[in-house]
């Protein structure tokens, strides 16, 4: 169901119930108030027929006409009937036949007044006193006038209350039309943008209301996706370029060994060169399987409570041994004396391997300087590895696009490599909830700071 239908129902269904309630509600208490009103009449018509039946003999000549002239002002339809205390039939009155059962009677005679109902007509009795006798006196009528009135008020509650519900239909489809308006455009505009023009943005996210809210979410949306996007093709045209290289040099250096015959020394020349290729290839494959792994969902990424002096340990001699000629120093700041002060929660393996990058990098840009300092410094929600080398650096251009796959900054384009190794390293990191930030100065060397959230004492209990 749409939701303008759906609207359209529960805004009618609401001001159906609410207009059925106010409209049974005023019936109901009409019937209630013509019927007491009318119970009162008949009560005082009994009265008067005691005074002008019983009290005849009793009362003066000018009081007797008072009460005949009170007792002539009939009520509609009207019947009255007075009873003796042996349940004789003293006086009647009336051309309706009106019979009164005996259980009426005895019920009288326990409560001294009694009403009571018998279709559209009324009957009120009561007791009257008369030269020490008690008397039953009763009067019946039927509310003609008010009976009428009210049918009335209830053909006039009827055709309104329908009437009303054919206006509350079509104004709750014009409301329904006109508040879904602002969504409809929404979705109309999202309809046409497709994968070649993710730079159109929503026009609806002026405002406060709860539809700019929906296209300012969508259009941050929209610049995430753009952002993927062109990510992703500078990542494939990069990583195309990158595999490429090395299989064309394998591929030229294997046909230009077949085009004839060579000497055993020239094929083990040609087989080490594809080797070397060879390895390059595998390395290029691994940092890409592991910048998938670094960008998957940190939830389904093993967890555990690592130590992070004992991992930059680990890193260090992972690292000596792809670059036997690197001389490292390690150093702490604010050392503590609890050990779990040094404590973070992550994956070993991948932060080991953002830790050796890190490292690597430094030494292979350092310019023939093979020394690189490493410091580990205790802040109160934090742990901070600065790793400083003193090479080559880089120029402020080339810092703001060192997270970018691939990319090989100008003053290292003679130096080996993939421009793989930082951007790893800084998606490792943020999966960690930490951060990664490099600061180069050209020819005087570079920093690059990693920050990762401390375990609290807490966590361990």
């Amino acid at each position: 169901m749409k939701i303008k239908t759906r609207l359209t129902l529960q805004f009618t269904g609401i001001f159906t119930g609410i207009l059925l309630f106010f409209s049974i509600s005023v019936y109901y208490f009409s019937s209630l108030y013509r019927k007491n009103d009318f119970y009162g009449r008949i009560l005082n018509r009994a009265f008067a027929t005691a005074h002008y039946v019983l009290d005849a003999d009793t009362v003066s000549q000018q009081q007797h006409a008072l009460d005949q002239r009170l007792y002539f002002q009939m009520l509609p339809r009207e019947a009255v009937r007075v009873y003796d205390r042996q349940h004789r039939l003293v006086f009647s009155d009336g051309e309706e036949e009106v019979k009164i059962p005996a259980s009426l009677l005895k019920q009288m005679q326990e409560k001294g007044t009694v009403h009571a109902e018998q279709g559209d007509r009324q009957t009120v009795g009561i007791q009257y006193l008369h030269r020490n006798q008690v008397y039953f006196v009763f009067a019946s009528s039927i509310d003609l006038y008010n009976l009428n009135k009210l049918q009335h008020l209830r053909t006039l509650l009827i055709t309104g209350f329908v009437l009303a519900l054919v206006t509350v239909v079509l104004s709750g489809m014009a409301f329904s039309r006109a508040a879904l308006k602002p969504f409809l455009r929404v979705v109309s505009e999202v309809e046409k943008i497709n994968a070649s023009d993710l730079h159109t943005r929503l026009t609806q996210a002026d405002g406060e209301d709860e539809v700019a809210l929906l296209a300012q979410t969508f259009n941050n949306l929209l610049n995430r996706l753009e952002t993927a996007f062109e990510a992703q093709k500078t990542f494939v045209s990069n990583a195309s370029h990158e595999l490429r290289t090395p299989l064309t040099a394998m591929i030229g250096e294997l046909q230009v060994a077949l085009m004839n015959k060579r000497q055993p020394e020239e094929y083990e020349r040609v087989l080490k060169s594809t080797l070397e290729d060879a390895l390059l290839l595998a390395q290029l494959s691994n940092g890409l399987l592991q910048m998938v792994q670094a960008s998957a969902d940190s939830s389904k990424v093993p967890m555990t409570n690592l130590r992070l002096d004992e991992l930059v340990w680990q890193a260090c001699a992972e690292a000596r041994k792809r670059q036997p000629k690197m001389l490292l120093e390690v150093d702490f700041v604010n050392l503590p004396e609890d050990d779990k002060e040094l404590v973070v929660r992550g994956n070993e393996a991948l932060l080991l391997i953002a830790t050796v990058n890190v490292l690597e990098n430094a030494y292979k840009f350092s310019a023939g300087n093979p020394m690189v300092s490493a410091s580990i410094e205790v802040q109160p929600k934090s742990l901070v590895l600065r790793v400083q080398d003193h090479g080559i650096g880089m120029s402020p251009e080339d810092v703001r696009k060192v997270f970018v796959p691939f990319f090989r900054a100008e003053s290292v384009r003679d130096i080996s490599g993939h421009g793989i190794g930082l951007p790893l390293a800084e998606k490792i990191v943020q999966l960690h909830k930490g951060s990664i930030e490099v600061n180069s100065i050209l020819h005087k060397g570079t920093q690059v700071t990693i920050t990762l959230p401390k375990l609290m004492v807490t966590y361990l209990l």
